[in-house]
């Protein structure tokens, strides 16, 4: 009897394991063996003189995981799967997003720190300042922002207010800002054009840049820590196509990221990217 052919791409699902759940063929069929990415179980090498995975086809292969699959090359995979994921942020916080304990230490500052925000760069404070001309005050407010809670390196923060002192840079970071968050255009538009500006006053971070799109839309938007956001896209293999300069790519990516979680841990109830950014810390093994 012929043995089934597996070409790369294919979906697949193994006879035996359901528990594996949906799988991507890595390498078409080499003699008797096929590499296989399982969602639930990672990266596994089979024999078909044993076992002949099912191919799946339709929206039962569709998986976004498999769809952005990333597998780091050379080395041991860090993969771990949601489920385990989930059990070691359940095992800080047992009652999960609601747990006191995630409460008191991850959530509520930050959402202090996003009222905050509302109060002194909500769109009437900053459109009055612009219209007054007073740039000096919209950088205070802004720093006082960043100040509000650690997600920023502490030297980040100090770049910020050396790079704020100049006045010609007061005016540019101000203008900006307000069109980062309250501009019409493309969102794609504005993270470019406010990148370029932090890159031009010398503090052009990640975590500068996505910070205020978060602390102000922590419904919609994400922020990026790089070594947190690439640990956790690495433990979950989901290409992030990240790179250490500033671009609109990768933002996207991590927003796709997000997103995944957010649909996957529905059974947690999160609230908004706040507690999606919180998983991705809290999953990590040696957080």
């Amino acid at each position: 009897m012929k043995k089934m052919d597996y070409k790369k791409g294919e979906r697949v699902k193994h006879p035996g394991m359901p528990e594996w759940g949906l799988g991507k063929v890595l390498e078409d069929r080499r003699d008797d063996k096929v590499c296989i990415f399982f969602t639930g179980e990672g990266r596994k090498t089979l024999s078909l003189k044993h076992v002949e995975p099912l191919k799946i086809s339709g929206a039962e292969a569709i998986h976004p995981v498999l769809d952005h699959l990333w597998i780091k090359e050379g080395g041991e995979s860090k993969y771990q799967s949601l489920q385990t994921s989930k059990e070691l942020f359940l095992k800080d916080y047992p009652d999960g997003f609601y747990d006191q304990a995630y409460l008191d230490g991850e959530r509520n500052g930050k959402v202090a720190a996003h009222e905050l925000a509302l109060s002194l760069i909500g769109p009437e404070q900053l459109e009055a300042l612009l219209g007054q001309k007073n740039y000096e005050e919209i950088c205070k407010r802004a720093i006082k922002v960043v100040n509000a809670t650690k997600l920023i390196f502490p030297n980040e923060k100090l770049a910020l207010r050396n790079g704020l002192k100049d006045s010609k840079n007061m005016e540019l970071f101000s203008k900006n800002l307000y069109h980062l968050l309250y501009g019409k255009e493309d969102v794609a538009e504005r993270f470019i054009s406010f990148a370029k500006t932090l890159e031009g006053i010398k503090v052009g971070k990640w975590t500068t840049l996505s910070y205020f799109l978060f602390i102000v839309f922590p419904e919609k938007y994400i922020f990026l820590k790089p070594i947190v956001t690439q640990l956790a896209a690495e433990l979950s293999a989901f290409e992030i196509h990240y790179r250490p300069d500033l671009n609109w790519r990768t933002y996207q990516s991590v927003l796709d990221f997000s997103e995944y979680f957010r649909s996957e841990l529905k059974d947690l109830r999160p609230r908004d990217m706040i507690d999606i950014q919180s998983f991705m810390w809290g999953i990590g093994p040696n957080k």
